[in-house]
């Protein structure tokens, strides 16, 4: 019977939507909040794999978001979705560990990898994914790209948080989107008739 119970309630939170998840947090369910960790945790860690952090620093921010996040489960309202929020939490403690480490400037970065780099024989038609275009940017662009798009952060807000001028922020977030627009929109290969005309 007890088990029986378990497991409803285990369904039960499966299905709940996250704003009664973080309701039933709020009032100390620890079970819940653990649903909403297993629910959105990848994808934390994913934003902050996208905004530069290897896989380890990812998971630790990760953890530290989620921490900090059910320390704060009461400030949720509910105004935007439950991954945005706590999105915005890992993404302000990766700031906090960038600056820490101050590994980068504000001036122009190459990109840390070769722009054809890892497409083997099929070229510039091989199918990227976003994560692979990711990694053609420079570390700032990189950055400045995933907090806007991927933290949902506006510019002035990704400025403010990287203490770093407007101008600078915009500059970079344009100049990656192009390269990943570039990245991302792989030619058409010719079909045969093409190539034996154009051969």
């Amino acid at each position: 019977m007890a088990q029986t119970l378990a497991f409803m309630a285990l369904a039960a939170r499966a299905s709940a939507h996250d704003m009664d998840l973080a309701a039933l947090s709020v009032a100390g369910d620890r079970n819940a909040f653990g649903e909403l960790v297993r629910r959105h945790g990848g994808g934390v860690r994913a934003l902050l794999r996208r905004m530069g952090a290897d896989p380890s620093t990812a998971d630790d921010l990760a953890q530290d978001a989620f921490l900090a996040a059910f320390e704060q489960i009461a400030e949720f309202r509910g105004e935007g979705a439950f991954a945005g929020w706590v999105g915005r939490i890992a993404a302000r403690l990766y700031i906090r560990r960038w600056r820490r480490e101050a590994r980068m400037t504000w001036g122009h970065e190459a990109p840390e990898e070769d722009a054809g780099a890892g497409l083997g024989e099929a070229g510039a038609n091989a199918k990227i994914d976003l994560d692979e275009a990711l990694k053609r940017l420079s570390a700032v662009e990189r950055l400045c790209v995933s907090l806007c798009y991927g933290a949902g952060l506006s510019h002035a807000e990704a400025a403010a948080a990287l203490n770093a001028p407007l101008g600078t922020v915009k500059s970079h977030v344009k100049r990656g989107l192009d390269k990943l627009k570039g990245a991302l929109v792989a030619e058409p290969s010719p079909s045969p008739q093409e190539r034996a005309y154009h051969g």
